[in-house]
């Protein structure tokens, strides 16, 4: 299944991720294999593991911001599909 991604979604959108927070484990799971490639890594380790940004970031081998962002246009994309629905 082909997936449409906006890959440049940033806070300025308004986007309320809070959503993304009430899933349980197995949903999110499932909600971030769905995520392209480059955010699938830094998604799990922050929000699955419960790792420190500093940790992800040193293994991942980015700067902490781009982490930051990565994990901020994961919860985004992740949010509009449950707000969609889907």
């Amino acid at each position: 299944m082909a997936h449409d991604f906006d890959l440049d979604v940033t806070p300025e959108h308004d986007v309320d991720d809070s959503a993304v927070d009430a899933l349980g484990y197995e949903e999110l799971v499932g909600r971030i294999s769905q995520l392209p490639p480059e955010l699938r890594a830094p998604m799990g380790a922050i929000l699955l593991e419960r790792r420190t940004y500093s940790d992800v970031s040193q293994e991942l081998g980015i700067r902490q911001p781009e982490l930051v962002r990565a994990v901020q246009r994961g919860r985004a994309i992740i949010a509009r599909a449950i707000a969609a629905g889907s």
